[in-house]
């Protein structure tokens, strides 16, 4: 057990952030169009872009996406800074102290790769996020916590592994991962190559979905120690990226893992906008053979529940797709 615990409240993630619809009326092409237009601006004067950026853009949600697009589409992320990053974290894992001392002291060296190279680990991008929309004067906060995706499975005793941004607009606050927006790193023959490609689906996110896979890190001072929130965190399904896009939101069941005995089913229920039209399917694989499920689709306003019964026993893992795009995988094992 460790000798401290990172803990977050639910109405942290739940109640405390709006999102993305709220904006639904803003059209992004101008402050997009300008982000590009100084596509490989210097970072050396901070003031001058950020200014650039948002002088002539009329909302502060427009003069905010230029300025998280430009970081998003302009700074590489830096695999071998990552792990250097990660190792540091794991050797603090247990001294809650020294993780927070050493957080703030590698400021500096973030900052001068950024200048030099313009590319950075996740800690970066929330850093240089957070400065030039303080230049723009917005309140805007990095988080650190934990990240968890498809191929980042976390464990009991992972330490935090990822840092991303709040930001008030409007006097309302906001979540957004200007990192995953960036595009991904992907290994070829040991090798890692960073592929840019700028995904919105993190900006502005909502906030019951983007607790999914962002797992904020704060101490609860003159408390017990309480289990259940990062396990359960971590013990929920996989989410894929696109379920951002709409949003989709996997709720049932809770956990990843299941067991059940043959014959029975379950219900897997997907929260889904009100206007939802999307094709959705569930994929069963068993032992590397995947075919399409049967399930009993229930549609309701906002919701949709598809029931697949299990008639054999085996290991199944179940992923459930709309219009062909991946949203999210169980393992069910039939006994």
């Amino acid at each position: 057990m460790r000798k401290f615990i990172f803990l977050t409240t639910l109405l942290f993630s739940l109640m405390s952030f709006a999102q993305r619809s709220d904006f639904n009326h803003i059209d992004f092409k101008k402050a997009d169009s300008i982000a590009d237009y100084y596509k490989d601006a210097s970072l050396r004067n901070l003031p001058v872009l950020t200014h650039n950026l948002t002088t002539l853009l009329e909302t502060d949600v427009e003069k905010f996406r230029a300025i998280y697009t430009w970081v998003s589409t302009n700074i590489a992320n830096d695999y071998s800074s990552y792990v250097k990053i990660s190792t540091k974290r794991k050797r603090f894992a247990k001294d809650r102290q020294a993780f927070l001392d050493w957080n703030t002291s590698i400021t500096p060296k973030v900052f001068k790769s950024l200048l030099e190279d313009q590319k950075t680990a996740c800690t970066g991008y929330a850093y240089l996020v957070k400065e030039m929309a303080t230049l723009a004067g917005f309140n805007c906060d990095i988080i650190d916590g934990y990240g968890r995706t498809p191929t980042l499975l976390l464990e009991e005793d992972s330490a935090p592994n990822h840092s991303w941004n709040k930001i008030k607009i409007n006097e309302k606050w906001y979540l957004c991962d200007a990192t995953w927006s960036a595009g991904e790193t992907i290994v070829v023959n040991g090798t890692p190559f960073f592929q840019q490609d700028y995904f919105d689906g993190y900006f502005l996110a909502d906030a019951e979905l983007f607790a999914k896979n962002h797992f904020p890190i704060q101490k609860v001072e003159n408390q017990p120690i309480k289990k259940g929130n990062l396990d359960a965190f971590i013990a929920g399904p996989v989410i894929y990226k696109e379920a951002f896009l709409a949003p989709i939101i996997p709720i049932a069941p809770v956990a990843m893992h299941n067991t059940i005995q043959k014959g029975a089913s379950v219900t897997f229920t997907l929260q889904v906008p009100k206007e939802f039209i999307g094709n959705t399917q569930l994929l069963l694989n068993k032992g590397g053979s995947q075919k399409n499920g049967n399930p009993n689709i229930i549609k309701k306003e906002g919701e949709i529940s598809l029931v697949q019964n299990f008639e054999k026993k085996g290991l199944y893992d179940v992923h459930i797709s709309v219009e062909d795009q991946l949203i999210t995988t169980y393992v069910i094992k039939v006994k």
